[in-house]
């Protein structure tokens, strides 16, 4: 465990060291760093003001909070914590392999892409304690202390009780009488769909992050966080292979991104259906299609692929609600 830890360290120094240096910001090895915020953010006593040089690692038994404001941090490589306004949380420890927080006031949405054996993610609210050990979307709410699952399942113990929070169920964290209820995956609020906005952009950025680290021969030895000159922004890289995030985007490899990139060629197959010729057109198809394709926009699309397998050694996540914008 503690080798795992090194090495996804190295591969953070690895990657930044390829950056140009106008575009190299100071990174935290460890949990808990700010990446983004909108409106009035507090990190501990001080004002978090919004840097292209400079991100702010979050130390351990500090609070952050939000005002009229959001803020993003940075967990684990793949993992998100996204801040509502007037909330607060408290980060108790930001190792890699344990990382833990403590939910103290509002409401947060945690984004895990990815989750590995060398990564634990702990939120602690009310009287629970809540670990991820699926790739999900979560929703967490200290008023009242309840967490809804929207994509993934969630493991929450509650004194002497352990139990198991699946997709589209929720379960208040206040008492040790709570039941699992079902709620409604459409019904999302500004928080709900402020997090959607971002996961697109993370996922957006993640395809020329990829590219520029296939393009300069980066060598990744573990999933790491990677930063976007062209976007400003830090996304998430995957050692191998490629992934849905639970908003729907894809996050590629250096080794898969050309797969975004890739045009099949066109064929046109023709029948011999009546017509005017004796021959009708039959149908124009695209075969062996990668399954995820550019956008003008930088964003992907997911689109089938009868010649390559589903697999890729990451969970497949679809789309969380169609409300999530």
């Amino acid at each position: 465990m503690k080798r795992a830890y090194v090495l996804a360290l190295a591969s953070t120094m690895i990657l930044l060291a390829a950056i140009p240096a106008a575009a190299q910001p100071v990174i935290s090895a460890r949990s808990g760093v700010v990446s983004y915020g909108e409106g009035a953010v507090y990190v501990g006593n001080q004002t978090w003001q919004p840097s292209s040089s400079q991100f702010d690692a979050i130390k351990e038994n500090t609070v952050v909070r939000t005002e009229a404001g959001r803020v993003e941090v940075l967990l684990v490589p793949g993992s998100f914590l996204r801040l509502g306004e007037n909330s607060s949380f408290r980060l108790l420890t930001n190792r890699l392999i344990d990382t833990r927080l403590e939910l103290l006031s509002g409401s947060a949405v945690l984004e895990v892409d990815q989750v590995t054996k060398d990564d634990n993610v702990t939120v602690v609210s009310g009287q629970a304690v809540v670990q991820f050990p699926k790739a999900g979307l979560y929703r967490m709410d200290s008023e009242p202390a309840q967490i809804k699952v929207f994509k993934g399942a969630a493991m929450v113990q509650m004194g002497d009780r352990n139990i198991e929070v699946p997709s589209a169920k929720m379960l208040g964290l206040s008492g040790e009488t709570a039941a699992l209820e079902k709620f409604d995956t459409e019904n999302t609020d500004s928080l709900d769909n402020w997090s959607h906005r971002r996961g697109d952009l993370v996922a957006s950025a993640n395809v020329s992050a990829a590219n520029y680290a296939r393009s300069t021969s980066t060598s990744l030895l573990g999933n790491t966080w990677a930063w976007n000159p062209y976007f400003g922004m830090y996304t998430y890289l995957p050692m191998s292979g490629q992934m849905f995030s639970p908003y729907g985007g894809w996050f590629w490899s250096p080794y898969t991104v050309p797969y975004a990139y890739y045009n099949p060629p066109v064929i046109i197959t023709r029948g011999t259906g009546s017509g005017l010729t004796g021959s009708g057109l039959v149908g124009i198809h695209a075969p062996g299609r990668a399954p995820g394709l550019a956008t003008s926009s930088g964003s992907t699309a997911a689109i089938s692929s009868p010649t390559r397998s589903a697999s890729t050694g990451s969970p497949s996540m679809g789309h969380v609600g169609g409300a999530h914008r």
